[in-house]
């Protein structure tokens, strides 16, 4: 079964080798900111912890800036760092102009990668509004990377070796049972095995795993073209088998798992066939294990 272009995967469709009853293995194979034109001649942005190298145009430049990206790096450090935190005092500890700092802070706040707090009073209420001050959102803070993969292979680690593949199997199994949630009572209404691949397509879609639901020849290739356990899956394949199991008895045929980005494919590609007898009542679903990256 070949792959849509829409795919764009590297995988084949290799010949089966059955791993147990009613499986077969079809594959082999395994998310910065913009820097002013107005930055001091230092060559180096200035941070209480780690100094930032950044290019050193003119302050006075006026113009598209150039090299936004490491300025803009900087400054949400230092929301990291030193945040809740005044465009001011930005200005200072970065030696950028209050124009530069606010484009910035401004395009931060737009992406959603900050927040602003107005600052708390002290003394007699004065003039004017209170200064605000910023600091980095969840958004922002995932700029700067985590450790959740880590965190969750270490957990599926413990899980394996305390409690064994059956309960691997089962984490996996209750984890795509609540990633489609009350979604799969849609796929389930939709009518034919290509309306409930439609179906199918679009809640995934709504999980964050861009999906698309394309005909191809007899059948459908449900493409997802984003996974945000690609890295915990490729460690542990029995993500996939769960999630292509499930994908069978909601769309009430059996399917095959072509390729997985967890393997190193450019998209999960499921084929769905429909030149078969609608079989909700009884199913053989067929899901793939990837042992390595699929061949040209």
């Amino acid at each position: 079964m070949a792959l849509l272009p829409c795919c764009r995967s590297k995988a084949t469709l290799l010949q089966p080798a059955p791993a147990r009853a009613g499986v077969s293995v079809l594959t082999s194979g395994r998310g910065a900111f913009e820097v002013p034109g107005d930055i001091g001649n230092t060559g180096v942005v200035k941070t209480a912890g780690h100094p930032i190298p950044v290019d050193a145009p003119d302050r006075t430049t006026e113009g598209p800036p150039t090299g936004d990206g490491r300025t803009r790096e900087a400054v949400a450090r230092l929301l990291m760092e030193q945040g809740p935190i005044t465009a001011a005092a930005v200005a200072a500890a970065l030696e950028l102009s209050a124009p530069a700092v606010r484009r910035h802070l401004d395009a931060l706040l737009a992406d959603g990668e900050a927040e602003v707090r107005d600052a708390p009073r002290r003394g007699p209420r004065g003039r004017g509004r209170p200064a605000r001050r910023y600091l980095l959102s969840d958004a922002g803070r995932a700029r700067f990377g985590h450790g959740y993969d880590e965190l969750a292979v270490a957990a599926l680690h413990y899980v394996a070796e305390h409690g064994g593949e059956l309960a691997l199997r089962g984490f996996a199994r209750s984890r795509v049972e609540k990633l489609l949630g009350a979604g799969a009572e849609q796929v389930a209404a939709a009518g034919t095995p290509h309306e409930r691949a439609e179906a199918l397509a679009g809640v995934l879609s709504s999980r964050g795993y861009a999906a698309q639901a394309r005909a191809a020849g007899t059948g459908v290739q449900l493409c997802q073209h984003h996974c945000p356990v690609a890295h915990v899956a490729a460690e542990f394949p029995a993500l996939c088998e769960a999630e292509t199991e499930a994908f069978a008895e909601l769309l009430g045929t059996h399917v095959q798992r072509l390729a997985t980005i967890a393997r190193g494919d450019a998209a999960c590609t499921t084929h769905v066939p429909l030149d078969v007898p609608d079989a909700r009542r009884k199913h053989d679903p067929t899901t793939t294990i990837p042992t390595g990256r699929q061949s040209e």
